[in-house]
């Protein structure tokens, strides 16, 4: 089984921002960048559904792979406002992030409904990115540990053990999470994440759970992002605000790769 790890990653991820204007200025930027310089990192980009179509077509051919902020896990029906797998596949998306924070908070995402969507991510030939972590109450009471136990298993509930390395999870507490947020310190960061591995052990083998990538965000920028990616455990980092300018996630690209 190869080890999918030896590359670091970097994603942004775009939340409800960018009007397609916006969105293909900064992927014709991104594009002109990685053509020329060809970094060795493996990169993502995550807009919102508006964007995505467009998106994949300027990113195409190149080592940037795009993903959508959501799916349902039906291939169609009677579900207003809701985006299938099939439609992401036909945008040209690789990747779907699913079971974010701000989902569960926001519009009552669970365990459960996570699951649904990885297996349906699996059926469609598309790369889960499956976000994971404790509130921060949970980390007040002691409980962080067994709540991030807790949405990996359900979540890889049911996934073959040679799919498993197609899995990327994104470690994001929910309390580092946003304007407010503030971030881990690395060494808690790198805590978990050997907790996330070691939970993908239990359910598969530690040969499986090398083999998977675990990135972390929240409340990453360029002055702690060098911290976080010396980390043994962590494999990449998912960006939000601080990758919001092209410019700035080029500047990102360059530090991961320097500090890789």
């Amino acid at each position: 089984m190869q080890d999918s790890r030896s590359n670091k990653w970097l994603g942004s991820g775009w939340k409800m921002h960018r009007t397609l204007g916006e969105a293909q200025a900064y992927a014709e930027s991104l594009r002109r960048f990685v053509e020329h310089e060809r970094p060795s990192v493996h990169l993502f980009v995550v807009p919102p559904f508006t964007a995505l179509s467009i998106v994949c077509r300027i990113l195409s051919g190149t080592q940037v792979q795009v993903g959508a902020q959501n799916m349902h896990w039906a291939d169609g029906g009677a579900f207003t406002g809701e985006i299938s797998p099939l439609m992401i596949r036909d945008c040209g998306a690789e990747i779907v992030e699913l079971g974010h924070s701000e989902r569960r908070e926001y519009f009552a995402e669970t365990d459960y409904s996570v699951n649904k969507k990885v297996l349906a991510a699996f059926r469609h030939g598309l790369r889960p990115l499956i976000c994971v972590g404790e509130t921060l109450a949970e980390k007040e009471f002691d409980v962080a540990e067994p709540s991030v136990q807790r949405q990996v298993k359900i979540a890889l509930r049911g996934v073959p053990p040679d799919r498993v390395p197609s899995v990327m999870i994104a470690y994001e507490p929910v309390w580092a999470i946003g304007d407010t947020g503030s971030p881990a310190e690395p060494g808690y960061a790198n805590h978990i994440h050997g907790i996330i591995r070691n939970t993908i052990a239990e359910s598969y083998c530690a040969q499986t759970s090398r083999t998977i990538s675990i990135l972390y965000g929240g409340s990453v920028n360029f002055g702690n992002a060098e911290s976080f990616i010396q980390q043994p455990e962590v494999d990449g980092l998912f960006v939000g605000r601080a990758s919001w300018e092209v410019d700035s996630f080029i500047e990102l690209i360059e530090l991961i790769q320097q500090s890789s």
